[in-house]
């Protein structure tokens, strides 16, 4: 997927305005226009249109660029059956630092929530290196979790006192990991 802030970060560099790159994404049913717009929106983070794969070829070679220099992969575990506060604590732990360290770290986490982790960074690293991304120099740009909101067939009811009936809802997460080169 097309990263923002390198693209912003490379445009800048290399004083290349969006008007300049839009003549290279010009294809079918994206006109001169329409290209400029699409431009600027990726340097906003606003990915509408979608770019395809050719589109960050285009980009990168107008820019005179690897196209793994504009690039960052993502992976996403949507519906984790874990509560997202649980989650979290253990995303903070590798936010920023190598691919290879994060993994090292989650493996000897005891929490639950870092062997569904590591499996979505392995997920994401190995989209990587399916893309010649040198796997050495990957670290983790980005973990988020995100509230999924509780897990279908799981409400129940505890008895309390009184007669009174409390809920139990057991909760869901979406876990998103994205990995860059340096």
């Amino acid at each position: 997927m097309l990263s923002a802030n390198k693209l912003k970060r490379i445009c800048k560099q290399r004083n290349t305005r969006a008007e300049q790159l839009a003549g290279q994404l010009v294809r079918g049913g994206l006109d001169e226009k329409a290209a400029v717009k699409a431009v600027k929106n990726w340097q906003k983070g606003l990915f509408k249109p979608i770019p395809c794969s050719e589109d960050v070829r285009n980009l990168a070679a107008a820019l005179s660029a690897e196209v793994n220099d504009l690039v960052e992969w993502r992976s996403s575990y949507r519906f984790a059956p874990i509560s997202p506060r649980k989650a979290r604590l253990v995303t903070e732990l590798i936010a920023g630092r190598s691919a290879q360290d994060a993994m090292d770290i989650l493996k000897f986490t005891k929490k639950r929530a870092a062997t569904i982790i590591n499996k979505v960074l392995k997920s994401a690293v190995a989209d990587a290196d399916e893309q010649q991304a040198d796997v050495d120099n990957l670290y983790v740009s980005c973990s988020r979790v995100d509230d999924a909101g509780i897990r279908i067939g799981t409400k129940r009811w505890i008895a309390k006192d009184r007669g009174r009936a409390h809920r139990i809802s057991k909760k869901a997460c979406h876990i998103y990991v994205t990995v860059a080169q340096l």
